[in-house]
């Protein structure tokens, strides 16, 4: 992998869907960027180990066929900073995403901030973990008209037991031009994780009054971020949407 950001105009975007997801959850945010003359992929993550879905994502990235944005969402922003140095990749996009610097315990890094109330309704079965139904509607796709929660909740990826135990060997977001939505109104990762996280990597930082789930209940602005890192602009540093 290089460090090296290629050159190019961008024409690929690739978005990697993070814990209890599939890739499904950039549904409304496809049509945008394919309006715009986007080719996009949406990986579908096994959650069964870092190693697993960086190694997905890299199949994904390999099969692009010139410069391309990457995306991650949730725990995918853990994923893409250890891919995010393939070198098709021009930029990163962080949705409401874990960013750990290499070789970082995440998970003492977000005990520093506070607990988001879905971290109670994790449950844990014969090795693997996902959220209940009360924790999901409520506090990950809060927001999320009820039918779509629900389907949503119907096709959430279990995650290994311990995924989250996973550490990065790089930080992607050193060496890549990085752009930041933070989820005002969180109850899956604390929105002061996420404001300390996008200011740690210098991103171009926009703020959605907005679930976990940005992507599904506000998908132009997420769009319009990732259309923002297509064009190699960084806009204003803050920029807040409702």
């Amino acid at each position: 992998m290089s460090g090296t950001t290629p050159t190019g105009p961008v024409s690929n975007v690739v978005l990697v869907h993070g814990a209890y997801a599939d890739g499904s959850s950039w549904s409304d945010v496809i049509p945008l960027l394919h309006r715009a003359g986007l080719t996009v992929t949406a990986v579908q993550n096994p959650l069964t180990s870092l190693a697993d879905d960086v190694a997905a994502t890299n199949r994904a990235l390999d099969r692009q066929d010139g410069p391309t944005v990457l995306v991650g969402h949730s725990w995918a922003g853990t994923v893409i900073s250890e891919a995010g140095n393939h070198p098709a990749v021009t930029a990163l996009v962080y949705v409401a995403a874990r960013a750990p610097d290499a070789g970082e315990d995440f998970t003492a890094l977000a005990a520093r901030f506070p607990t988001p109330p879905a971290n109670a309704g994790l449950v844990h079965d014969d090795g693997f973990a996902q959220l209940s139904e009360q924790a999901f509607l409520d506090d990950f796709a809060g927001g999320v008209e009820e039918s779509r929660a629900r389907s949503l909740y119907a096709a959430q990826g279990p995650i290994a037991g311990d995924l989250f135990a996973g550490r990065t060997t790089v930080a992607a977001w050193r060496n890549r031009p990085c752009y930041y939505s933070v989820s005002t109104a969180d109850r899956t990762t604390a929105p002061e994780l996420e404001r300390f996280l996008a200011e740690r990597m210098d991103a171009t930082t926009i703020e959605v009054d907005s679930s976990h789930l940005a992507m599904v209940t506000h998908p132009e602005t997420i769009a319009d971020l990732i259309l923002m890192a297509t064009r190699g602009t960084r806009g204003p540093a803050t920029d807040s949407r409702s």
